[in-house]
């Protein structure tokens, strides 16, 4: 196992930056997960790490060294790719085998310790059975997991996987994010993991760093980013759906927000006491669709008109439009909200979040 650290890292493709002075800290053991929509540079920052691309500036150190001009071979790292990237002329047994075959003087292994460790790993990942088979004969879990015991049999330090779920099918991608956590926590392996699929960085990660542009936006523990982002950016990628966003007005210190027609007294909650600074200007009011409660009772704060209504089940998304805007609420239960009929709305006021319309920054207290 090894920690992984990045200093001012910056990597340029012609003009274009496609990592910008990133800084990370990933510890020894850990699952990090680097999160954003296609383009932010998370890939990129994992090639950096793997030894396949050479920043322009700025270091990347493993366990303290600086490693910007070593091989990948040299850093003992292990890379899953999307494709899988299997052999398809070889057996299942000789594409998990095939990182130590190449290696095999080099680390001093017999044939019979070389079989010993296939046959370990392919015990851990399920697919003892498919040793035999060629990787055309195997459905898409199959080979993920041929491709996961590849880079496993070689005992890396640091492992990383580049969006390795992303062609498998729902049902198949839930049980892999199970199974590659369980291999984690089991082999205690340095992790690194990038996606686009916030539901994916929520449910693996330890930590998660959340890109875009080629920047790294905020660095936290899932729920921490969750229920604490800071900016814009981050309150809408984290969160399925993710957090409602309505123009607002700061009417008074105590202080008083206006949404629409609606007056918010916020007098007595610390958490929005820097909205004193932004009397008679506009700010961003953020909520999350849990927080958009619909209510019977006589304790509302506004009347908005169904669109949309979205039975899940166990909860159902129903899409408002409200003051003009256009948000979403998470109600509990399968009940049906009909399309067009007006619905009672109650904010959960301790959960709200406002941000600077310029600079999209959360604005705190």
């Amino acid at each position: 196992m090894s920690r992984v650290s990045l200093i001012n890292v910056t990597k340029r493709y012609g003009k274009v930056e496609a990592v910008s002075k990133v800084s990370l800290d990933v510890e020894d053991g850990e699952f990090f997960v680097l999160l954003g929509p296609s383009g932010s540079g998370k890939t990129t920052t994992l090639r950096l790490i793997a030894g396949l691309e050479v920043p322009e500036e700025g270091e990347v150190r493993i366990d303290d060294e600086v490693v910007n001009h070593k091989t990948p071979k040299e850093r003992n790292i292990a890379m899953v790719f999307q494709n899988y990237a299997l052999y398809p002329h070889m057996s299942v047994y000789d594409n998990i085998a095939f990182p130590l075959m190449v290696r095999r003087k080099e680390l001093k292994l017999s044939k019979s310790e070389i079989d010993r460790k296939v046959r370990e790993v392919a015990e851990l990942l399920k697919i003892s059975e498919l040793l035999d088979r060629k990787p055309a004969q195997l459905s898409g879990g199959q080979q993920q997991r041929v491709a996961l015991a590849r880079a496993l049999v070689r005992e890396p330090n640091v492992w990383l996987l580049d969006e390795p779920l992303s062609n498998i099918d729902a049902k198949l991608r839930t049980e892999m994010r199970a199974e590659i956590k369980r291999l984690q926590l089991k082999l205690k392996v340095t992790t690194i993991y990038v996606t686009h699929d916030q539901v994916e960085a929520m449910t693996l990660a330890d930590r998660i760093a959340v890109m875009n542009y080629g920047k790294v936006f905020q660095v936290g523990k899932p729920l921490e980013l969750y229920n604490n982002p800071r900016n814009m950016f981050v309150a809408s990628f984290i969160g399925s759906p993710g957090m409602n966003f309505m123009r607002a007005r700061v009417e008074s210190s105590d202080p008083k927000v206006r949404v629409g027609s609606y007056v918010m007294n916020l007098s007595g909650l610390p958490e929005v006491s820097g909205l004193r600074e932004y009397v008679g200007k506009e700010v961003v009011f953020g909520v999350r669709p849990e927080d958009v409660l619909l209510v019977d009772d006589g304790s509302y704060d506004a009347e908005a008109e169904v669109v949309v209504s979205e039975p899940l089940g166990s909860e159902t998304i129903v899409t408002l439009k409200l003051f003009d805007n256009i948000i979403k609420s998470r109600a509990h239960g399968s009940k049906l909200y009909s399309i067009g009929s007006k619905v009672r709305v109650r904010f959960v006021k301790e959960r709200l979040k406002f941000f600077d319309p310029n600079t999209g920054e959360l604005i705190s207290s």
